[in-house]
């Protein structure tokens, strides 16, 4: 793969997964759809005012079936005098994505606590900016956001918490290194799920029904007593009951009378009823979604 641009920019740092043999070549074993790789494009020299920037990525490979390739990219990028276009054109999940792949190669050379720091500074510094170039003066107290950024520090918190960077000494060496992979090569729609979870309602489907329930909030405030919730990310999926479900959802699905009796050991959903039908549906609907068999979990209660 190699990347071009016109004048007054320039590829700089490559991140995913990948050989690098010069200054202008990556080298990738294989690679498909469900792939990423981030670029970094640095702005060391001038701009046309109001004119277009360029850049192209050519990728040369043979296919499975033994076809020799070439896959061209083409971008054009208007440049722009006003830095509130900046903040008004940003792709705040592309954004997230690049921050999680150099975070990993950061790893490398740092400590976790110094690569968190440098994600809150970095992120705070963006706010910093919008607020003292691109808004009217206020209080020192008031947070302002710019539209496409406002779920930036949720992102960023997402980012910190994940095992990526927050991993445990739970986490074997094997976990660690298979979760810093998985992040280097994912690409955008895994992005945004691995981070921030899919939470599903399924106490209150409609049995007649087809299409996924919508997702909410993926927040502890969400979760009721009475509710029973898929939770899913890409990587693991979570059934959760609550305690005190109604008899009219546990009965057609487990076949027993109350959350209690339920196996917690083992999930099977073992009745024959639409409700049944239906659940089943869901998750299977999720797990066909995703390129990989999810790992399941199944918990009762809190």
């Amino acid at each position: 793969m190699r990347v071009r641009t016109s004048g007054g920019i320039r590829p700089t740092d490559f991140y995913g997964q990948f050989f690098v043999t010069n200054t202008t070549d990556v080298e990738l074993a294989s690679i498909d759809c469900n792939k990423s790789v981030a670029i970094e494009i640095k702005h060391d020299d001038k701009l046309p005012p109001e004119g277009n920037i360029y850049l192209q990525i050519a990728l040369l490979f043979t296919s499975i079936s033994g076809q020799r390739r070439l896959r061209i990219l083409n971008l054009a990028l208007r440049a722009t005098n006003t830095i509130a276009d900046v903040f008004k054109s940003c792709d705040l999940d592309a954004m997230m994505l690049f921050f999680a792949k150099q975070a990993c190669f950061k790893l490398l050379e740092l400590t976790p606590k110094q690569v968190k720091d440098n994600l809150i500074n970095r992120s705070a510094q963006i706010l910093a900016c919008y607020r003292e170039y691109c808004t009217s003066p206020t209080s020192a107290g008031q947070l302002i956001l710019p539209e496409c950024l406002k779920l930036l520090p949720l992102y960023v918190s997402c980012l910190l918490k994940n095992d990526v960077i927050s991993g445990g000494s739970d986490m074997t060496i094997d976990d660690r290194s298979y979760v810093m992979q998985f992040v280097l090569t994912m690409d955008l729609n895994m992005f945004v799920s691995y981070f921030y979870p899919r939470f599903i309602p399924i106490h209150n489907v409609d049995v007649d029904d087809n299409e996924l329930p919508m997702s909410i909030r993926c927040t502890h405030e969400k979760m009721l007593e009475v509710g029973a919730y898929i939770l899913e990310n890409g990587v693991h999926l979570f059934v959760w009951l609550g305690q005190s479900l109604p008899q009219t959802f546990i009965q057609p699905i487990f076949g027993v009378q109350c959350t209690q009796q339920v196996n917690a050991e083992r999930f099977a959903i073992i009745g024959d009823t639409p409700l049944a039908q239906r659940v089943h549906n869901i998750i299977d609907t999720i797990m066909r979604e995703r390129t990989r068999n999810m790992r399941f979990h199944f918990r009762i209660g809190w």
